[in-house]
């Protein structure tokens, strides 16, 4: 049950972030990042878990994503389920879906200066992935701000990926891996992260997909932008 709590505390405490976000309180979105509800763990368990599910059932936000935790303990998201088993996690409001370029400015300096990766660089990512959605999930189950496939997200240790400040550190260490494995060469790093390395490492160099050499230009077109 303490595990239990500890997830819809986080999942709850995630929530929170992409409302407030979405409504652009940056100075709310700072403080539940850090407020991790440690003060609730040990009381009222039941009732808090209950109030969390309505909270979310009741309060719109601006994306349509489910969620369930399997037998394991895993959790899975998808903005199309494919069996009961999947709750609504945060519902889709008609509304603009993309966030405010500067909200996420503090996380995005903070994984700059941990992973070495320019600023301006991390934000066209960023643009260019889910244009500062955090609750983006792509057709093949990329998630979050930095559309991070969920194979990924396990290898890099990220609890929530919806979680703007977990997402944009996880995707700017996963970029940085690939900036050193082609040795800085850019637009190589930017092919891998949208193909994958091994399509780049087959064809030794931009894959011939058009998905991806759209890809490669856009981020760097957002990166000259960012840039100035």
């Amino acid at each position: 049950m303490q595990t239990l709590l500890n997830k819809a505390l986080r999942l709850f405490r995630s929530y929170l972030i992409a409302l407030f976000a979405s409504t652009k309180l940056e100075k709310n979105l700072i403080l539940f990042r850090d407020f991790n509800f440690s003060c609730l763990r040990d009381y009222y368990t039941g009732i808090l878990c209950a109030v969390i599910i309505l909270f979310i059932a009741v309060i719109p936000v601006f994306a349509d994503i489910y969620m369930y935790i399997d037998n394991d303990g895993v959790l899975h998201f998808t903005n199309t389920p494919t069996s009961s088993d999947y709750k609504i996690y945060i519902k889709e409001k008609k509304l603009s879906n993309t966030g405010s370029i500067d909200i996420y400015d503090s996380f995005i300096e903070e994984a700059s200066k941990r992973h070495g990766v320019s600023f301006p660089l991390i934000k066209a990512l960023i643009k260019a992935e889910s244009n500062f959605n955090p609750r983006a999930v792509s057709k093949a189950g990329a998630l979050g701000l930095m559309q991070i496939m969920p194979k990924n997200v396990n290898a890099l240790k990220i609890e929530d990926p919806f979680d703007p400040l977990e997402n944009i550190m996880g995707g700017t260490r996963y970029f940085r891996q690939m900036l050193e494995k082609y040795e800085g060469k850019l637009q190589l790093a930017l092919a891998a992260y949208n193909a994958g390395p091994n399509m780049v490492d087959n064809y030794n160099g931009i894959p011939p997909l058009k998905e991806t050499q759209n890809y490669v230009k856009k981020v760097m077109e957002y990166y000259s932008y960012f840039k100035h």
